[in-house]
């Protein structure tokens, strides 16, 4: 009877010892945010305006990226983040943001509905942030608000990596 009682034990503390929370999210879902400073569009006849970056390291298959555009400051100190996809309206005509990604690298493209050339403050000197944002979160945030995304990843301004093109 004894050893039932031994084993019963053993047994009962391998399953509740297997039933743990993962409330503390694994190392794979660590959200990083990085910044493309004064960048400019590169142009060429297949894609048009674009900036291209390959990731180092790639980011895992279910990880999304989410990329917002530093359209001014509030008193000089307070950054103004704009989500892309975004279509801004100018006197000459449509300017559209987009991007695409993989696990490997992402674009972000310039286009619109005039020669983009007669606007290079929407081309030139230009400063972006990628966030990369784990499956676990991309569900329970709301991605167009860049400081609501960085407040759920936990990520602090003194985190935020620079990318050199």
């Amino acid at each position: 009877m004894k050893r039932i009682i031994t084993l019963f034990a053993v047994v009962s503390m391998m399953a509740f010892s297997s039933c743990e929370s993962d409330n503390n999210y694994d190392a794979d879902t660590i959200g990083e945010v990085f910044e493309l400073r004064n960048v400019n569009f590169d142009y060429n006849a297949t894609d048009g305006f674009n900036i291209y970056q390959k990731l180092t390291p790639q980011i895992f298959p279910s990880d999304v990226i989410l990329i917002y555009r530093l359209t001014g400051t509030i008193n000089g100190s307070t950054p103004i983040w704009q989500s892309i996809p975004r279509t801004l309206y100018t006197a000459q005509g449509e300017l559209d943001y987009d991007f695409d990604f993989s696990r490997e690298d992402f674009t972000i493209y310039a286009g619109g509905n005039y020669n983009l050339a007669l606007t290079p403050q929407f081309l030139n000197n230009q400063t972006f942030r990628i966030v990369i944002v784990p499956a676990a979160f991309s569900k329970n945030i709301k991605t167009e608000d860049y400081f609501s995304v960085v407040q759920a990843l936990n990520v602090k301004e003194n985190q935020v990596k620079q990318i050199q093109l």
